[in-house]
């Protein structure tokens, strides 16, 4: 077994990333404070060819020399906005008939193996702040709520590494790359 050189790995364009079909996924990240786990998401973005990110609230956007440190060249490549209002976005989406859902432990969530995706919908998925998570009032305007199931006795994970779950789980399940 051979390590691969980065010139091996066939890697997109700044310009083939953005011609190239998306995964029918839309991040939207609220009053996160960490510029790194900001940058790490549109990494993450980027490895899945994710749509778009939304940034609401108090959510750093780019250029930002922190949000670079983790995204690596990410921010150049995923297309994202920034709003005020994370419910704004979300009644946006939601008009836009996209499956709005945010990813939180509430009552009734459904736990992230037991999701099944309709591979003819769009999903949005919302991320909430570091501390307190996703709003109630996100919360009560999304279409449902997704859980990932922990067993330790911390009961939340880091925001990037949620995304990073919740993305590679519902691509999967999406059967990308077509």
């Amino acid at each position: 077994m051979r390590k691969l050189e980065n010139s091996e790995l066939d890697r997109k364009s700044i310009e083939d990333f953005k011609q190239s079909e998306k995964t029918p996924l839309i991040l939207v990240l609220d009053d996160i404070r960490s510029l790194h786990n900001i940058g790490s998401v549109f990494r993450t973005a980027d490895a899945f060819l994710i749509e778009k990110i939304y940034l609401c609230g108090i959510t750093a956007t780019p250029p930002n020399k922190e949000i670079h440190k983790t995204a690596l060249g990410a921010t150049d490549t995923v297309a994202w906005e920034h709003y005020d209002s994370v419910l704004e976005v979300i009644e946006k989406l939601k008009a836009g008939n996209i499956m709005t859902l945010a990813i939180e432990q509430v009552e009734s969530a459904v736990f992230l193996q037991n999701f099944e995706v309709e591979k003819e919908k769009k999903y949005a998925l919302v991320f909430g702040n570091e501390v307190h998570g996703v709003s109630q009032e996100a919360v009560a305007l999304c279409n449902g709520c997704i859980e990932i199931p922990q067993l330790g006795t911390k009961h939340s994970l880091n925001i990037s590494v949620s995304a990073g779950i919740v993305v590679w789980d519902l691509f999967q399940k999406m059967n990308w790359p077509k």
